[in-house]
């Protein structure tokens, strides 16, 4: 993979001041920048979230410093979730991308003023239609809290079957969380009955 997602898949249209470089049904994905770490650290900060995802606070200097290593690292793909009229409302990654043998690892932080809307399924559907599309994956994973109802909800409804549970594999204020594992694959993906970004 290139530089950046951007590269890997070519920028085109803007959203508000921002390129974007590919499109689920009603956001836009632009190459994350290390000008974000402002508005992700406001997200990463928010308690639900924190909670959910297991957040450590950090200061915003650190995020600064792990969104540069973040454009560094040629097996992700960061993403800034934008609105038509370049809102921004999440951070969606493709990670851990194993090119050999076709597997990625699927995350989403989304700004808590726009939960529960839909945009979360949209941008699922946006990422799976870019690691099965764009890029050779053959399997992709997400793994959240077992409690976490409204990640499990959005990724099942994407067509991801949970495959099973890391039992306490997570420890998070003082108490241990098992973490339920979910997964797309190819075969999956192109049984789904829904149009594919590029049909958009």
């Amino acid at each position: 993979m290139d530089d950046s997602a951007g590269n890997a898949v070519g920028c085109g249209p803007q959203e508000g001041d921002r390129e974007v470089c590919w499109r689920g049904r009603r956001v836009g994905f632009a190459p994350l920048d290390v000008d974000d770490a402002e508005v992700l650290h406001s997200w990463r900060s928010d308690p639900v979230a924190a909670h959910e995802m297991g957040l450590w606070p950090r200061p915003l200097s650190a995020l600064r410093e792990r969104i540069e290593r973040y454009g560094e690292d040629q097996d992700r793909d960061d993403f800034l979730v934008l609105l038509p009229d370049g809102t921004p409302i999440g951070h969606a990654v493709l990670s851990d991308q194993d090119m050999v043998d076709g597997t990625a690892d699927l995350q989403l932080l989304l700004d808590p003023a726009h939960r529960r809307r839909g945009y979360g399924g949209d941008v699922v559907d946006a990422l799976a239609d870019l690691a099965f599309g764009e890029l050779p994956m053959h399997r992709l994973q997400a793994v959240t809290h077992t409690t976490n109802g409204a990640a499990l909800g959005v990724l099942e409804r994407s067509g991801f079957l949970r495959e099973g549970v890391r039992r306490s594999s997570c420890l998070h204020r003082g108490r241990r969380h098992d973490l339920a594992v979910l997964s797309l694959l190819r075969a999956e993906w192109e049984a789904l009955e829904r149009p594919r970004s590029w049909e958009l």
